[in-house]
């Protein structure tokens, strides 16, 4: 068990329409961990990362970022959203997208200058997006429009990566190379969540795993907790997905 705590979650209700999404959920998430979110449409996922952010506001409960609340920290979170949540008509090339995610460093006094371009390059390169840095983001394909938005995430240099089904409309070659980047920001000592619904890739891809739906059913390294009983418990029916020997 990792010693520090980098998102600690307590007693989170969260409620759409007076109906509960998230129901007193607790969750300690160590630093240095590459986590999936795993559970049934409806369960909450997308809401637990929404409330880490403040974007949703719990009726109860609480959300720190390393011991403090996200406004005070930040700046050391990174957020990669739903891909179908962006207008990906909005009149922007790629590489002003990732040059956005130097702007928390920055302050909204200052512009970008050539450290910040040159940094926003390096991230296009990481995702294999450099020779598209000119090309306005509606032009690119789902796959791509994904790298840019992490590579977004990647020049904001943050601790905490928060990301919502990252591998959702992606051709093999964009997942593998997006998972290579996550497990690379999680060698570096970066703390990473990630909403998954491929049951089957979580023991290749992930080292921790957290079960949601509407509560937490259970949390913990891949090889010890990913197993038929939380599967069922988490899902409603009998499931045999569990890590081969």
């Amino acid at each position: 068990m990792k010693d520090k705590i980098a998102v600690q979650v307590d007693d989170l209700t969260v409620a759409y329409n007076y109906k509960p999404v998230l129901w007193d959920v607790d969750l300690k998430i160590p630093e240095g961990v590459l986590m999936a979110v795993v559970g049934p449409n409806g369960a909450g996922k997308s809401t637990l990362i929404k409330s880490v952010l403040g974007i949703v506001k719990p009726l109860a409960g609480s959300v720190k970022v390393f011991g403090k609340p996200y406004e005070k920290q930040r700046r050391h979170v990174a957020y990669v959203p739903q891909k179908g949540s962006v207008d990906w008509d909005f009149p922007t090339t790629a590489l002003d997208v990732v040059t956005m995610g130097t702007y928390g460093r920055l302050g909204w006094m200052r512009r970008p200058g050539a450290k910040q371009k040159k940094e926003a390059l390096e991230a296009l390169e990481k995702v294999g997006m450099l020779p598209f840095k000119n090309r306005q983001i509606s032009q690119l394909s789902g796959g791509q429009q994904q790298r840019i938005f992490l590579a977004r995430a990647l020049v904001q240099n943050a601790s905490v990566y928060l990301m919502d089904e990252p591998f959702q409309g992606v051709d093999a070659t964009t997942e593998k190379a997006i998972i290579r980047i996550l497990k690379d920001l999680r060698r570096t000592g970066k703390t990473v969540i990630v909403v998954h619904h491929d049951l089957q890739t979580v023991p290749e891809y992930f080292d921790w795993v957290t079960f949601l739906n509407v509560k937490k059913i259970a949390t913990g390294p891949v090889k010890e907790i990913f197993n038929d009983d939380h599967l069922t418990q988490t899902y409603g029916i009998n499931y045999k997905v569990s890590i081969q020997p």
